[in-house]
């Protein structure tokens, strides 16, 4: 039941929210809140493949 609403988040996050790895952002140039979409969506992304 988790894993399933982690990976329904984890398509969620996809369509949503933007990818910095397409635009090369410099993660010592980015914003706190870049950051933190950067954080949120890796920790999706390691809870919908455990």
């Amino acid at each position: 039941m988790k894993k399933q609403l982690f990976k329904i988040l984890a398509k969620a996050n996809k369509v949503i929210l933007p990818s910095f790895t397409r635009r090369q952002l410099d993660i010592s140039r980015a914003s706190k809140f870049q950051l933190a979409i950067i954080g949120w969506r890796a920790y999706v992304t390691f809870r919908a493949l455990d």
